[in-house]
């Protein structure tokens, strides 16, 4: 059976001779909470950005035996769905963002138009998550930009988790601007889902900079850094002296030059 997701031999390019990351190469199975963690500018949230096909890139990344080509890219970015730390500096409101993502054709063939992916049923499951977090509805038809950095963040997760129609998220950061208590809502919810086994999510691939986070949420840990990347079943990040000769691997192989 095809893993979930498959990444095969990815490299990011900066400019001609000169790298971000290279040679990628990791499977995410069903049930995989995937914690990505290593230092600012060791290429985390780029490689989420190559995954979701966002930025140019070279390699392979397989969705269920399939390439995203094959698949269609607008299709594919509905089941793989990428969450960016801060929503950009989008038009209108997060309602009217719903609104217009539960319209686009890649969503309605992915719902097949049935009414659990319509715009009413789409806003009243973000609704209901939001407010689980703390988000008033009122909040959901104000500008993007005069939300607060938390505000903006759990509504750009409430509304990915609404669509329900992504079968991985890729979180960066997803937190980062929530206070400790918020956190833990947003992460058991997420948790939560992965861990049912009865809902369409069933993996997330998640940057976060704490190891306690880390430790809370995940079943396998990655780590960047300039020597490459390196999976180990201790969350704790990896000490910048250590060398891939003495890290435990399983199914990664990444070198990296950045």
């Amino acid at each position: 059976m095809a893993p979930l997701l498959e990444l095969r031999n990815i490299t990011c390019y900066l400019e001609k001779g000169s790298n971000i990351f290279s040679d990628i190469n990791f499977t995410v199975n069903e049930g995989d909470i995937l914690v990505l963690q290593g230092r600012s500018g060791s290429g985390k949230s780029t490689l989420l950005k190559c995954i979701a096909h966002l930025v140019m890139h070279s390699g392979e990344t397989l969705y269920r035996g399939k390439t995203a080509q094959a698949i269609g890219i607008p299709s594919y970015r509905t089941r793989i769905l990428y969450v960016p730390q801060r929503p950009a500096l989008l038009p209108g409101s997060p309602r009217d963002f719903l609104v217009s993502i539960t319209n686009l054709r890649a969503h309605k063939a992915v719902v097949c138009d049935t009414l659990d992916g319509s715009a009413d049923v789409v806003l009243q499951r973000a609704y209901e998550i939001g407010e689980d977090w703390g988000i008033d509805r009122e909040l959901w038809t104000r500008g993007w930009i005069n939300l607060s950095g938390g505000e903006g963040q759990r509504i750009l997760l409430a509304a990915a988790v609404a669509l329900n129609t992504a079968e991985v998220l890729l979180l960066d950061e997803p937190t980062s601007a929530l206070d400790s208590e918020t956190s833990a809502l947003v992460e058991k919810t997420l948790v939560d889902k992965v861990r049912s086994g009865d809902t369409i999510l069933k993996s997330l691939v998640w940057i976060t900079h704490s190891p306690e986070q880390s430790r809370r949420v995940g079943t396998r840990f990655i780590y960047l850094s300039a020597g490459g990347c390196y999976e180990s079943d201790d969350a704790t990040p990896i000490p910048s002296s250590h060398t891939p000769s003495i890290m435990h691997s399983r199914t990664v192989t990444i070198s990296s030059t950045a």
